[in-house]
């Protein structure tokens, strides 16, 4: 009888105590366990800017970050809590389903639920990668690149883990799988890329927090920020003084001993401080100084090697301070657009080579080419020897008008855009068979190679980076000329695109290109273009198009 009496104290104790659980917080110091490099039960000690990160309520959650700061596992806290507690169900999205859903099972979940025996028996049913079922609750893990998979799950809480690398496109159908939830919540977390994209675009509407603390020797509320709170003691990367490197308060110049982070940087000394207090999301802010595992000689380093390659430098900014950065020449600007203006202004005819880019969207806009060659250079490779003149640019609201642009410039070939209007696309390209073909952009192609489908699909795919390359490149090299009327839409949306430079598998420098919060329709249609004159060299220039 005792035993039965002392059983039922207990069960009724473990209630009162998961009843008074009410925040995030509570739940990962009572719960969670971690593995390395801070074994144990979860403690705010080693990442006290997550507390306030944990306790947010606000309907829309950014952070704007650097790597390694913790802020995934405050993710999953999130998750787990919701889950737990609340017995809600919640979406987890990643950038794609294979490899990202897998590793994140893998390298996170599986881990959490190795180390804590509250999830282990929390979850019944880990079995599927993409569905974690705990009761009737679920962790839904979805990647962002399919729209059904985003459209087809209800719930209260979603969490988008590296925005920067998903389907932008995609990232409104998030908003709407809540809309319908009394209680929810949207976690956008990433390092950024450029500015007005992804995080950054988010984080920009947001209060745009920046975590302080009261400096040990000066007493002022300070934070640190690249460079003005690093002392790099070498000048290379090989200088053995380089490990010297500290940190120091920017606003007193004392030395900020990275040994004793955990202790200036602590929950009772530090708080985050609003950018914007009127604004309805909230953003948080932080950077790899704050770390307590990278030291600032680690800092200095990468900083060096980003000053000899394209792609450190990016990952240095984006992943090292957790701020928007463009390379040197990543974009188009209005000199060299200026530069390629020709004496001439727009044709509504022409003869010769033509070829048609069409970008497919609210609007199709399209830009016709005029091309000329330099017979003395030998290669495969036409577009190198090859010389463009834009004879026009400008929009439509349909493909019937298109039809007509066709015509009126007889073009040897035209290459349009697939999505998002694939079928009406489709049937522009089946009116014009042999000429037009619709393009999609597509990962595992090497350079400037052309995928052809069948001639039933009248489709081909290409790497997008290689092709942009080359479309707009003709502004650097100056072998392309535009006319001088040609719009300032135009030259805007050539200025959009940003080639950003990010290391590969084997640890070379690769790039892609990404747009921000600008229009880029002009840049896809002059890429197109570009595309199309391989197909045109094929087609007799003086075969009827009718």
């Amino acid at each position: 009888m005792h035993k039965l009496i002392n059983l039922l104290h207990e069960r009724i104790g473990m209630g009162l105590k998961r009843k008074a659980i009410v925040r995030c917080s509570d739940w990962a110091l009572r719960y969670r366990v971690m593995g390395m490099p801070f074994q144990g039960r979860w403690t705010f000690k080693h990442h006290p800017w997550l507390l306030d990160m944990h306790n947010c309520d606000s309907e829309l959650m950014v952070g704007q970050k650097a790597a390694q700061l913790g802020f995934t596992e405050n993710a999953l806290n999130k998750a787990f809590f919701n889950i737990d507690i609340r017995g809600a169900s919640v979406l987890y999205v990643l950038p794609a389903s294979t490899p990202d859903a897998r590793d994140f099972s893998t390298s996170r979940f599986d881990p959490a639920l190795e180390n804590s025996e509250h999830l282990k028996t929390l979850f019944t049913d880990v079995k599927n990668i993409h569905h974690k079922r705990a009761g009737f609750a679920n962790l839904y893990i979805r990647g962002s690149r399919s729209r059904s998979q985003m459209k087809s799950v209800p719930v209260g809480t979603v969490i988008l883990d590296e925005v920067d690398e998903m389907n932008q496109r995609n990232i409104s159908l998030v908003f709407e799988r809540i809309s319908g939830q009394v209680e929810k919540q949207v976690m956008m977390i990433s390092t950024p890329t450029i500015d007005k994209f992804g995080i950054n675009y988010y984080f920009r509407q947001s209060t745009q927090d920046h975590y302080y603390f009261r400096c040990p020797h000066c007493n002022h509320w300070t934070e640190l920020i690249w460079p003005d709170s690093i002392v790099i003691t070498a000048t290379n990367i090989l200088d053995p003084k380089i490990t010297d490197t500290h940190l120091i308060c920017k606003e007193c110049k004392k030395i900020l001993p990275h040994e004793s982070k955990a202790e200036w940087l602590s929950i009772d000394n530090a708080k985050w401080v609003s950018g914007y207090t009127d604004r309805m999301s909230r953003g948080f802010y932080l950077n790899q100084l704050y770390s307590m595992t990278v030291k600032p000689y680690e800092l200095a380093q990468a900083f060096f090697r980003g000053q000899r390659d394209p792609a450190d430098e990016q990952e240095f900014f984006n992943s090292k301070i957790g701020v928007t950065h463009e390379v040197e020449g990543a974009r188009l600007t209005d000199t060299q657009i200026s530069g390629s203006v020709g004496d001439y202004n727009s044709a509504e005819t022409a003869s010769g080579v033509i070829t048609i880019g069409v970008d497919v969207g609210t609007w199709l806009h399209y830009e016709v080419d005029q091309w000329f060659f330099d017979n003395k250079v030998a290669t495969a490779d036409v577009n190198t020897i090859a010389r463009c003149k834009v004879l026009k640019a400008g929009k439509v609201k349909d493909f019937e008008e298109l039809d007509k642009i066709l015509l009126q410039y007889r073009a040897n070939f035209t290459v349009v855009d697939a999505n998002p209007e694939r079928r009406k696309a489709f049937e522009f390209a089946s009116r014009f068979w042999g000429y037009v073909r619709i393009c999609f952009y597509a990962r595992g192609i090497q350079g400037k190679q052309i995928h052809l489908s069948n001639d039933e699909e009248l489709s081909m795919s290409v790497d997008r980076t290689s092709w942009m390359d080359s479309a707009l490149g003709r502004f650097k090299n100056q072998k392309i000329s535009i006319p001088q009327d040609i719009s300032l839409e135009y030259r805007e949306h050539l200025k959009a695109p940003v080639r950003i430079y990010e290391k590969d598998q084997d640890g070379n420098a690769t790039g892609r290109y990404v747009t921000g919060n600008e229009e880029d329709h002009y840049a896809h249609a002059r890429t197109y273009a570009e595309i199309a004159l391989q197909m045109a060299v094929s087609v007799a220039r003086n075969k009827d198009i009718h």
